[in-house]
């Protein structure tokens, strides 16, 4: 796997794990993370590699358990969750009711924190969480060091489209920026490939949220996180800057007379390719690389592959 030097970025390690931990009360994943998975899942279709073990990064917000599970309902279903809040959280979600004959039945499904090792697994997915991540160089590199070869990722995140109103509406007033800026998904497929995932497919779309008022707005952009740039406004407002606040939202009502705001998602897709022995005089090759090569060239399923 090749070294690459994190990225730059301007985010708030301390607010990230804040925001985590507020996130963690709340009664669930946001609605929107709920859609990105849905659509996420749709491309688990054309899959023809069936994993007998998942890993589900930061599983409880990307809201994907209960996709997984009808997709693959012989996996094994492996949560990794930020925080031990978060990994409570799934775990209770799990908890099938004590009258429930496959709660004795059904196999366990392992919920770990983020510093532990998992198994190896045939699919990591993520989804919603690399944008928050402090550093994607690094994440994306633990992700290709957990999947086996043949394996493959598949994960969303925010893209750099999104929230282009509330930035626009905050330059006006003059205010720090309103919100991280996102990675952009051609440096996502670059980061993947320096990692050592072969070919990357990296696609995006736009979805617009709207809202009847600026306060509805406002409660669903704190459920969805909350602004990690180093430079937001420091300490808390007033409430006369938050009815100017509630004024500037009014900017973004569209022609239907409500509020909206674009996200940019961006979909990434790669597999981890089988060792390749370099043709020398003498080649040394270890043994577990033996029998993955002894499985890849008497397997009849290609890699996997998205259309």
């Amino acid at each position: 796997m090749n070294e690459v030097a994190a990225p730059t970025r301007l985010i708030d390690a301390q607010a990230v794990s804040h925001v985590l931990q507020r996130q963690a009360l709340g009664a669930g994943a946001p609605w929107l993370h709920q859609e990105v998975a849905r659509r996420l899942a749709q491309r688990l279709a054309v899959i023809r590699l069936q994993p007998e073990r998942i890993i589900d990064w930061w599983a409880d917000a990307g809201a994907s358990d209960e996709l997984l599970a009808h997709a693959y309902p012989r996996a094994e279903r492996i949560a990794v969750e930020p925080s031990a809040a978060w990994q409570q959280r799934t775990i209770t979600r799990r908890l099938l009711p004590w009258w429930s004959a496959k709660r004795w039945t059904a196999p366990t499904q392992p919920v770990l924190l983020e510093p532990t090792s998992p198994p190896k697994a045939q699919l990591l997915w993520s989804n919603m969480m690399l944008h928050a991540a402090i550093d994607p160089v690094a994440v994306i590199g633990r992700w290709f060091g957990l999947l086996e070869s043949g394996g493959f990722l598949m994960f969303s995140c925010l893209g750099p489209g999104s929230l282009l109103g509330l930035r626009r509406a905050y330059q006006e007033q003059q205010w720090p920026a309103p919100t991280i800026d996102f990675v952009d998904m051609h440096d996502l497929g670059d980061m993947l490939v320096r990692a050592g995932f072969a070919d990357p497919v990296m696609d995006q779309e736009v979805l617009t949220l709207t809202w009847a008022t600026a306060e509805a707005l406002l409660d669903e952009l704190r459920a969805l996180g909350g602004n990690a740039h180093p430079n937001r406004f420091a300490g808390l407002r007033t409430s006369g800057w938050r009815r100017q606040l509630l004024r500037s939202l009014e900017s973004l009502r569209g022609s239907d007379g409500r509020l909206q705001l674009q996200f940019e998602i961006s979909y990434g897709h790669a597999f981890k390719a089988a060792p390749r022995v370099k043709v020398a005089s003498e080649a040394r090759i270890s043994v577990d690389d033996m029998r993955t090569m002894a499985r890849s060239s008497s397997a009849t399923t290609k890699p996997p592959s998205v259309g």
